[in-house]
């Protein structure tokens, strides 16, 4: 069932909602290197987990402009708790690949869906009648410590090694496989996104029942935008750029409190009232608030162009690759000049520019940031 504008919004308005809560964690979050337990949950009541899930399955399928636009004001609070919604949307748009039945089967009914994993085919799965053997080590999954579904790619292996596609390429599947038979290893200790817990996991003989698998780049059982394998990239990316330009909305909201309070060791004269932190201010205004409309434009164009038959190449699909890939660089420029506009004052965590400058500059190193999408686009 399509949601109603108004209802879609709502997910906008329950994401504002959650900034008290999500201030009151921050210091557990940097501590344990993880989002709370009690934040988690108040996330997923949010809807933030399963914005991309699809309405066949219980849940909201959400235009991919409004669900940047609820991951914005979780990321320009805290980009952490943006960045595992994000990874666990990844992971709603490959239900796209499930009938409603599995799904229902997998997530319940209404479903309960946080999701981490890896879209890295580190792993190995060994086909067995109704299903696969799992086995392998897996990186970078964000927010497992409060998923309750992991999705993983392998490289599919039998008696004679790993197999190969008729293109000679290896052969790769996705596969979910419930939280609880994954070990899990900390191995998250970095200087940005410190609260997203992306730690690795390993899978020991886990087997996967074939209805909780697909290829990658066979024809979604979804249709529409957010399932397409030729849009569903900038479906997730968008949200990328949402913890970005998130983060570089807050790194705004903080330097402006830090300038109306404080000047330097060598003036008093507030940040705020001198010119040369005035014009570097608007020259970072500028940035992210033209680097979003160009997104949300693009993004748009994308969506009312789309067909599932739509012809190759695209032009509307290439400026929603170029406004993402824009946007997250932008966004890490504005930052930078906003902490060094601040002088001294920007190292102190308890400004929250400091915290930000952080986190942007490991989105940036996101594949959707590579500047190889440059070269996409032209």
């Amino acid at each position: 069932m399509q949601l109603t504008e108004s209802h879609a919004r709502s997910f906008v308005k329950a994401a504002q909602d959650l900034e008290p809560h999500i201030h009151a964690a921050q210091e557990e979050m940097d501590r344990e290197r993880k989002i709370p337990d009690h934040l988690a949950r108040l996330v997923d009541k949010a809807g933030i987990y399963q914005l991309f899930l699809p309405a066949s399955m219980g849940g909201p399928q959400l235009h991919p402009v409004i669900a940047y636009q609820a991951m914005e004001e979780v990321s320009r609070v805290e980009a952490s708790v943006g960045w595992c919604g994000l990874l666990s949307n990844g992971g709603a748009l490959f239900t796209g690949n499930f009938t409603p039945e599995a799904a229902r089967r997998m997530f319940g009914n209404p479903p309960e869906f946080r999701c981490a994993g890896s879209f890295r085919p580190l792993g190995e799965s060994c086909p067995v009648p109704g299903g696969y053997r799992v086995n392998g080590r897996w990186d970078y999954a964000s927010g497992i410590a409060n998923a309750n579904w992991l999705f993983i790619n392998s490289r599919v292996v039998d008696d004679d090694g790993p197999r190969l596609t008729e293109a000679g390429r290896p052969d790769t599947v996705m596969l979910f496989t419930p939280m609880e038979t994954a070990t899990v290893y900390d191995t998250w200790h970095v200087v940005g996104l410190c609260g997203t817990g992306s730690n690795d996991f390993v899978l020991e003989d886990v087997f996967v029942p074939t209805e909780r698998s697909f290829r990658l780049y066979d024809p979604p059982l979804e249709p529409g935008f957010l399932y397409h394998p030729r849009t569903l990239l900038i479906a997730i990316w968008v949200l990328v750029s949402a913890v970005a330009l998130g983060a570089a909305r807050g790194a705004m909201d903080a330097f402006k409190e830090l300038a109306s309070g404080s000047g330097t060791t060598i003036s008093t004269t507030l940040l705020r009232d001198r010119p040369h932190v005035q014009s570097k201010v608007g020259e970072a205004e500028a940035m992210i608030s033209g680097a979003r409309a160009y997104l949300l434009d693009a993004m748009n164009r994308a969506w009312d162009s789309f067909s599932e038959d739509m012809p190759l190449p695209s032009p509307d699909i290439a400026q929603a690759r170029l406004a993402i890939t824009q946007s997250i660089h932008q966004a890490a420029r504005s930052v930078d000049i906003l902490f060094h506009a601040a002088g001294t004052n920007a190292i102190h965590r308890r400004n929250g520019l400091e915290r930000r400058w952080r986190d942007v500059h490991v989105v940036v190193q996101h594949g959707a940031g590579l500047l190889s999408n440059y070269e996409f686009g032209g």
